[in-house]
């Protein structure tokens, strides 16, 4: 993946068949001159059980995203490259592919097939070299545009295929030869359309009654157009630019490149990335942790983005366009986020999060409903819990006010007392809320009891401990949101609700379990029960999992178990404690429980605060022998290296986070959480110029124990410092050593 040219001898002569500028990108990673050079987008591209990571082509935060269409990076074959990803994981709009074949129906099927070690993959620039047709591709983005350029061999046949991903109605439109539209409708109603512009002009056809014929517009499901080129053509560049609004509005973001050469553009957008990777600076560590640690970077900045075209956005909240004077971003998934790139982007670009979170208020006023998964089309009932929640406070705790707070707390209010807790359902609240709130816990059913809620999702079921965990976690910050803004009947409402998770803790066998609705405990094996992912129980990941999902109330979770030392035991256990099974049986049921260590599950999100817990007993040094172990292990730089579903940034803010030397903890409290930095000097440019700079004296890959701690040359004796600390630019030194000091930070969790 790194040095090109030594790995694949032949890859010379095929670049240069291919076009100089192939050259040029195989060059520039032999020395690493930015922290750009050190990006591998195809870090975590072969994923253990589950989702993958991609090698997508997007400036940060941007509409237009790239990737090219295949099962898997196993896959040597391409089925084709998409003019936009719509949404992370959730589709893609416009397809298009280039032949020499003779145009034929089943030539849109037809796969294409590539080299691995000839796939330049860049944040801002991709190519491929097509070995079957000996077709190089090449594609750069833009904000709300893209450019694609095919380099073909001499042929008698050349052409562009253009087709839809989705089933909905779409079209396609040729203007002299030259100029390209279409639309393509998305999630059912969702129409997204393209204005796009050929560097040389074709003889267009399209598909009707299963045959090719010349025609300049095709519409109806899956409209199949193509475009031929004269046999002397050597290179296309398709420029093009995308509109959630209309076909006007595509081609008036089409200005956005209009005239610029593909180089031009690629510039651009490697100007645009140096930018981001250079807000962090990294001295020391191994080239390994530097390529894993600025890959997981790149990987934050990929959502939530930004559809604001021309001061207007098309809203899937009501199905309307609306004029703003602020951006207005989609694409989140709070389960997955709120942990560490929510909390991550509110040091990095506080002004965007701002802009996110009005987003988040906009959304709520347009659908009533403060959302949890919002995306293009609406909000995606997905996962458990109302996780804005936490981010909301968050964010006005950590001095981010600019958006409608107001608002914001009504929205949450609204979710909290009327909506339904059921996973993977949106709406109003069922028999099961109303016991919630009455009972402080969701009622669960015994095994093999059938459902009688007819709400329940069939697959995901009742999740009733995972939801009154979580519950209770939002419940706590719409308390303590209420209380910031001075209302004090609703703070001394809600307070109580952020104390459910004592419910269902379940004393003698040292489990938070679940009980029936007439309070009767169900008798499970927490390991291992709850059907596939333990839905009926948990979500995702068992009981061990989720005995730590007591982000808000820590000492109280601490007091449950027994105090400190009983709390250390019982994280130790978590890391030892075995899984009884093979894992192919233990994976049979918890496919999302990757990245085992005993017990404990490196790839599912629950699991990132786990390893900081340690800062909470007498033996913070084992919350830096276990995160470094973890990413170590983990968070490698090949394509098996990310050990769960990425989550577009969820779990690369952990990375980023750990590889620093701090974590959030509990989001909602402005603090941090030290752990062991990978590298000899982390400098944070923040906004406004004031540097947050962690020196970490004599570290390397034994050097991982904190021995002595200051902050801004005082002596720091517990493993925390604050939001504000950091943004006024503070100083934090750690000399570091091989062997733990077991005195430093101890009694920090009183």
């Amino acid at each position: 993946m790194r040095n090109k040219l030594k790995t694949f001898p032949g890859l010379v002569a095929l670049l240069m068949m291919a076009g100089s500028m192939q050259q040029v990108h195989a060059n520039d990673t032999l020395t690493a001159k930015h922290n750009t050079d050190y990006i591998d987008p195809t870090i975590g591209n072969m994923g253990q059980l589950l989702e993958p990571t991609r090698p997508t082509v997007h400036l940060p935060n941007q509409m237009i995203r790239f990737t090219p269409q295949r099962r898997d990076y196993m896959d040597d074959q391409i089925s084709s490259f998409p003019l936009t990803v719509v949404s992370h994981r959730l589709g893609q709009v416009f397809a298009i592919k280039p032949t020499i074949d003779a145009v034929t129906p089943g030539a849109w099927k037809k796969r294409m097939t590539y080299d691995h070690g000839l796939e330049i993959n860049k944040p801002w620039y991709y190519s491929t070299y097509l070995i079957d047709d000996g077709i190089t591709v090449e594609f750069t983005a833009a904000k709300k545009a893209g450019m694609f350029r095919f380099s073909f061999p001499e042929a008698a046949q050349k052409s562009l295929l253009f087709g839809a991903y989705n089933g909905g109605e779409s079209s396609w439109n040729f203007a002299d030869g030259k100029v390209v539209t279409g639309m393509e409708t998305w999630h059912d109603d969702v129409k997204i359309y393209v204005y796009g512009v050929l560097s040389t002009a074709g003889e267009p056809g399209i598909i009707q009654n299963a045959q090719p014929q010349p025609g300049n517009h095709i519409s109806g499901t899956g409209s199949k157009a193509y475009i031929s080129f004269p046999a002397g053509t050597k290179a296309i560049t398709l420029s093009y630019a995308i509109s959630f609004i209309s076909a006007e509005q595509a081609k008036k973001n089409f200005a956005e490149i209009n005239g610029k050469s593909f180089a031009a553009v690629e510039a651009n957008g490697k100007q645009a990335w140096d930018n981001i990777m250079d807000q962090i600076a990294v001295e020391g560590g191994t080239d390994v942790q530097k390529r894993a640690f600025y890959t997981a970077l790149y990987r934050c900045h990929e959502r939530m983005t930004d559809i604001t075209e021309d001061g207007a956005y098309y809203s899937g909240y009501d199905k309307k366009i609306h004029n703003d004077k602020r951006t207005f971003y989609v694409d989140d998934w709070s389960w997955d986020t709120y942990l560490a790139l929510h909390p991550l982007r509110m040091i990095l670009h506080p002004a965007q999060e701002e802009d996110m979170l009005q987003s988040y208020v906009n959304m709520y006023a347009q659908s009533g409903w403060m959302p949890t998964f919002p995306v293009l089309f609406g909000d995606h009932a997905c996962m458990n819990g109302f996780h804005s929640s936490i981010v909301f406070l968050d964010a006005y705790r950590k001095g981010l006010r600019n958006f409608d707070t107001q608002k914001a707390f009504e929205g949450m209010k609204k979710n909290a007392t009327d909506a339904t807790l059921l996973p993977w359902r949106n709406g109003e609240k069922t028999v099961l809320d109303d016991y919630y709130h009455t009972h402080g816990y969701f009622p669960a059913l015994p095994p093999g009891a059938k459902e009688t809620v007819p709400e329940v999702h069939p697959f995901e079921k009742r999740q009733a401990v995972a939801v009154t965990l979580g519950a209770a976690y939002d419940d706590w910050a719409l308390s303590q949101m209420a209380g910031e803004l001075g209302k004090k009947a609703d703070a001394a409402t809600f307070a109580p609700r952020g104390e459910n998770y004592r419910n269902l803790w379940n004393a003698e066998r040292q489990f938070f379990l679940p009980k029936d609705d007439q309070g009767n405990w169900i008798n499970i094996d927490p390991a291992i029960d709850g059907g596939m992912g333990g839905r009926e129980y948990y979500d995702e990941n068992n009981g061990w999992t989720y005995l730590w999902q007591v982000q808000q109330n820590i000492p109280g979770l601490i007091d449950l178990m027994g105090g400190k030392q009983a709390f250390e035991k019982r994280l130790d256990q978590l890391y030892r404690e075995q899984l009884g099974m093979s894992k192919y049986a233990f994976w049979n049921k918890f496919p999302d429980a990757t990245g085992l260590v005993g017990q404990y599950s490196m790839g599912n999100e629950p699991s990132f605060h786990i390893p900081y817990l340690y800062n909470f007993t007498d033996a913070p040094w084992k919350t830096q022998q276990r995160v470094r172990f973890l990413l170590d292990v983990w968070f490698r730089d090949n394509i098996f290296s990310i050990p769960g579903d990425e989550d577009g940034g969820g779990m690369s803010a952990f990375v980023v986070f750990s590889s620093m030397g701090f974590y959030p903890v509990t989001p909602g409290l402005p603090a941090y959480t030290i752990g062991s930095p990978l590298f000899k000097k982390i400098t944070i440019h923040q906004p406004g110029g004031r540097d947050f700079v962690v020196n970490a004296h004599d570290c390397s890959n034994t050097n991982k124990y904190i021995q002595r701690a200051a902050i801004n040359g005082k002596a720091l004796n517990t493993p925390w410092f604050t939001h504000q600390q950091l943004t006024s630019g503070a100083t934090v030194d750690l000399w570091m050593g091989d062997k733990p000091n077991k005195a430093w930070g101890k009694g920090n969790g009183e």
